[in-house]
């Protein structure tokens, strides 16, 4: 991706128009809405989470969206569907942007995950190679999700591609498109729902152009 030159973005002109990736969390659930750990396991999107879900593709309709593809996991299968048909466009899965597997954490809240783990916490939460028991560590998912980055920016070239996900996976793209350490994760926040953006240029830089925005939902 890279040509040698370390171009900065809105300074000198690109080699060609950046590929976009519209970043969508999937939608509430019920362990999204009391704040459990949501990794692997097939968790519905509640009533909530499907009228976010329409609301969502409602706003997409007129962003110019080329390929829709998404986590194989059941909430964002769900809600990628709604957004594919609002777009007429057919759904691409791609298994590398499923969330990270928080392992025995699966279903818990921090604080019961705390209580019960409290040095493997404070390690998780300070190096990206510690993984929950039986889960998969973060420096993995990062791993993993940069195998699905490649390809999705090698599928549409200077197109725009909804990509529906996760919090980690999400907050991974971004993080990469930064150069930011692993840290900052932790110093993200993302709603169900909820829309990011990055265009990803051919010569190098990556630019971060929204994140976060839940406008196109209603107010709770």
């Amino acid at each position: 991706m890279t040509s040698g030159i370390d171009r900065t973005p809105g300074w000198m002109a690109p080699a060609g128009p950046p590929t976009t990736t519209v970043l969508l969390r999937h939608g509430d659930t019920p362990l999204s809405r009391e704040k459990r750990f949501s990794g692997v396991g097939d968790a519905r999107l509640n009533k909530t989470g499907a009228a976010q879900a329409r609301a969502v593709a409602r706003r997409l309709r007129t962003r110019g969206i080329g390929a829709v593809v998404s986590s194989p996991l059941r909430r964002a299968l769900q809600t990628a569907e709604v957004a594919a048909a609002a777009l007429d466009l057919p759904m691409l899965v791609d298994k590398d942007l499923r969330e990270t597997d928080f392992g025995a954490w699966e279903g818990l809240t921090f604080a019961e995950a705390l209580a019960r783990w409290p040095d493997l916490v404070a390690a998780w939460l300070a190096d990206p190679s510690v993984a929950p028991p039986g889960g998969e560590s973060f420096a993995d998912t990062a791993l993993r999700v940069q195998h699905a980055r490649d390809r999705l920016l090698a599928r549409r070239p200077g197109g725009t591609i909804l990509v529906v996900s996760h919090v980690t996976p999400i907050k991974t793209l971004v993080r990469l498109a930064l150069q930011a350490p692993p840290s900052a994760l932790h110093r993200m926040h993302l709603d169900s729902a909820c829309l990011s953006e990055l265009d990803w240029y051919q010569d190098g830089p990556a630019v971060l152009r929204a994140f976060n925005d839940t406008h196109h939902l209603p107010p709770e």
